[in-house]
C-alpha cells in the first residue's frame, strides 16, 4: 500500500539514504537528476512549509514511497498485489512494472504543478470526517451552496470532504452538529478528488499518452474503482479519471481481502493506511515500514 499527499513529514527520508545508500540513495539521485529539484535535501532537511507545497510533496512522498520499496525490494520482497491512495497510485503502478520511474516522477511533478494552478486561483480545503456515515456526508454536501464533495471513502467511520474552502468550513459546521467525532483539517495544497479539478483532465491527458504504459506484470488495486487493473492503457484512463473521481479505499481493501490477501504494508512515510487497514481487516498482519525499526522488521518477515 502507497500513501498519497499528506504523509509527507519533516525528515522522513534521512534514514532510507543514512542506511541505504546504494538502494534509497540511488533512487533520490534519479530523482533529483530527472526532475532538477534537491528531493534528497527536501526529504532529509526540509521543513513543514517547504514539504507542504503540492508540486514539491507529490514528488517528495513518490520518491520516499518508491526508496523504501527498493530497499525491500533488494531484500528480496516481492508483493502478489499493490495499491495506491490517490497519488500512491503512481508509485503502486512503478512498482508493478506499467510505469518507469523516471516516467512516474515527471508525471507526478506534472501533476502538482497543474494541482498547484487550481489552488492558486481557487482557495480549496480538504478535512478528514470521522462518525458520521458517509452517505450523510453526501447528503450534507448536496445541500451547501459551492463546491464540496465527499472525497475520500477511507473507511467506514472515516471520510474526505473537499472543495472551495468556504464550502468544506460550511459542511464540517454541518457535521459537527450531526455529531462528528472528529473533524481535522489536511496538510494539502489544493482541493483533490472533486470536480474543480475538471479542467485538469484533458491537460493531464496529454501529458499520461506521452509516457509509455505496460501491462502490470502484478495485481493492481485501482483507488478510482476498487478494481483490478487490467492494462497498461487502463492504468493512463484510471491516473486521468483520478483527478476527480472520490478515491474508494474502502473498495481497495475489501478487494484485497476477497483475494485471499492476509498481510498489508505500507511502503512510505506515515501510518495512515495501515491504520485503516488495521481498523478494516480483522485478523490480518498489517505494517508500517515509516522508519528504519519498521523497515528491519518488514525485511525480517517478507524477504
Amino acid at each position: 500500500m502507497f500513501p498519497g499527499q499528506g504523509s509527507q513529514r519533516e525528515g522522513m527520508a534521512a534514514h532510507l539514504i543514512r542506511e541505504h545508500p546504494r538502494t534509497a540513495g540511488a533512487v533520490f539521485e534519479l530523482a533529483d537528476d530527472v526532475l532538477g529539484l534537491p528531493l534528497r535535501k527536501l526529504c532529509t532537511e526540509g521543513d513543514a512549509e517547504q514539504l507542504r507545497a503540492t508540486e514539491t510533496a507529490q514528488p517528495a512522498i513518490l520518491t520516499t514511497a518508491l526508496a523504501t520499496f527498493e530497499v525491500l525490494r533488494a531484500e528480496g520482497f516481492a508483493p502478489d498485489l499493490v495499491a495506491g491512495h490517490s497519488l500512491g497510485e503512481f508509485a503502486a503502478l512503478t512498482a508493478a512494472g506499467v510505469l518507469d520511474l523516471a516516467d512516474a516522477l515527471t508525471l507526478v511533478r506534472r501533476r502538482g504543478e497543474l494541482m498547484a494552478e487550481i489552488a492558486a486561483a481557487v482557495p480549496g480545503a480538504m478535512t478528514a470526517v470521522s462518525g458520521v456515515p458517509a452517505a450523510r456526508i453526501e447528503e450534507i454536501c448536496a445541500g451547501v451552496d459551492g463546491v464540496v464533495e465527499l472525497a475520500n471513502y477511507n473507511a467506514p467511520d472515516q471520510s474526505v470532504i473537499s472543495g472551495t474552502a468556504d464550502a468544506v468550513d460550511t459542511a464540517a459546521e454541518l457535521l459537527r452538529a450531526q455529531g462528528a467525532g472528529s473533524l481535522v483539517s489536511l496538510r494539502v495544497g489544493a482541493p483533490f478528488h472533486c470536480s474543480l479539478m475538471a479542467s485538469l483532465e484533458e491537460r493531464f491527458a496529454t501529458d499520461l499518452h506521452a509516457v509509455d504504459f505496460r501491462d502490470p506484470t502484478i495485481g493492481v488495486i485501482s483507488s478510482v474503482t476498487a478494481q483490478s487493473v487490467s492494462s497498461g492503457d487502463a492504468a493512463r484512463d484510471l491516473l486521468r479519471r483520478q483527478l476527480t473521481a472520490p478515491v474508494r479505499w474502502i473498495g481497495v481493501i475489501g478487494t484485497a481481502a476477497e483475494s485471499g490477501c492476509t498481510d498489508y504494508l505500507e511502503i512510505g512515510p506515515g501510518r495512515v493506511l495501515s491504520g485503516l487497514a488495521n481498523r478494516m481487516v480483522g485478523g490480518a498482519t498489517v505494517r508500517s515500514t515509516q522508519d528504519a525499526r519498521r523497515i528491519a522488521a518488514a525485511v525480517a518477515e517478507y524477504s
